[in-house]
């Protein structure tokens, strides 16, 4: 079973940055793909970014060139970096890990809110 565990969510200014992390409790050279999600309220669940293991990055056109997603593989981590926030970047933001032998994982969800 694997775990991960998201945080730095929290509410922000129009135009500022936060920066989200997703600690995995096993390597993420495990995993396929991995990536983060989004829902807001009354909406579906919504792709941010994805990433293959050793491939490309793919990111939703509302979030090009706003945000970056990045792996530190010696803590199991990968962060989403969240510049020129907006307020329709308010959601829950999920973190998600898919192994080609065991399934889907995704994180418990972290909160983001983009409000003056």
């Amino acid at each position: 079973q694997v775990q991960l565990v998201e945080s730095g969510g929290g509410l922000v200014q129009p135009g500022g940055s936060l920066r989200l992390s997703c600690a995995a409790s096993r390597s993420l050279f495990n995993f396929e793909t991995m990536g983060w999600y989004r829902q807001a309220p009354g909406s579906q669940r919504e792709l941010v970014v994805s990433f293959k293991r050793y491939g490309s990055t793919q990111y939703a056109d509302s979030v090009r060139g706003r945000f970056t997603v990045s792996r530190d593989t010696a803590q199991n981590t990968v962060h989403l970096q969240m510049n020129s926030l907006k307020p329709a970047d308010t959601a829950v933001y999920y973190c998600y890990a898919h192994d080609t032998r065991e399934g889907d994982y995704w994180g418990q969800g972290t909160q983001v809110t983009v409000s003056s």
